[in-house]
């Protein structure tokens, strides 16, 4: 066994055994029952199976599944929990998101009227949905990349109902992945975008402010 397998076995063992001494001092037991599921994930041997181990603190179950989302959900289901499965990839040219009309200073709620003609005619792709109280959209749309398609949906909807989506559902801003121009990585930038899209106007900077900002500071 590698060195580092041996490091991510050793991490993920002591991660266990943190937690049971926590739950120890708290109350005496591995975990307080009635606190919820808790699943760890990890891959076996580097590159082969991932395995999650969920502990509800009754019992603990091990599942193990070729992606870390399936073993999760392996495991959910092992709990009598209904599992939430990825959907396979979109197709080529198209892109899968979700946009949040969530403006700052405000919670106008999913039943407010303004949103009327959103519900009724969103853009082609794209569900309504109600997201913690928010009006959401699901949407499949066509783009060569991720921002592509998310700034195209927010042209037709500002175009059509005058709204401007300030939101992809991204709640950790300051996380990151180096995961390519479609994923969650990007996801992350086309938020940051949008906020300071949103936000910038009310301070009294303009769109073009911003573009030139981007290009000095960045380029």
């Amino acid at each position: 066994m590698s060195e580092a397998v041996e490091a991510a076995e050793f991490g993920f063992e002591l991660g266990w055994k943190l937690h049971a001494l926590e739950a120890a001092l708290v109350s005496g037991g591995w975990k307080r029952r009635g606190t919820g599921l808790s699943v760890r994930v990890r891959r076996d041997e580097g590159s082969g199976p991932w395995t999650a181990v969920g502990d509800d603190g009754d019992r603990r179950e091990t599942r193990s599944a070729d992606t870390a989302d399936q073993a999760t959900a392996l495991v959910h289901e092992a709990f009598g929990l209904t599992a939430r499965r990825p959907l396979p990839p979109p197709p080529p040219g198209r892109q899968r998101f979700t946009l949040i009309h969530c403006p700052v200073g405000e919670h106008p709620g999913f039943d407010d009227p303004r949103y009327e003609g959103l519900k009724s005619r969103p853009p082609e792709g794209c569900v309504v949905e109600d997201v913690g109280g928010y009006v959401g959209l699901r949407c499949e749309r066509p783009g060569a990349r991720l921002l592509d398609a998310v700034a195209e949906t927010c042209r037709e909807i500002r175009a059509e109902h005058g709204l401007l989506m300030s939101d992809l559902g991204i709640e950790k801003l300051w996380e990151w992945s180096p995961d390519g121009t479609d994923g969650w990585g990007a996801e992350i930038v086309g938020q940051l975008l949008l906020m300071a899209a949103e936000r910038g106007p009310k301070l009294g900077y303009s769109a073009d402010d911003l573009v030139r900002f981007l290009r000095t500071a960045a380029c």
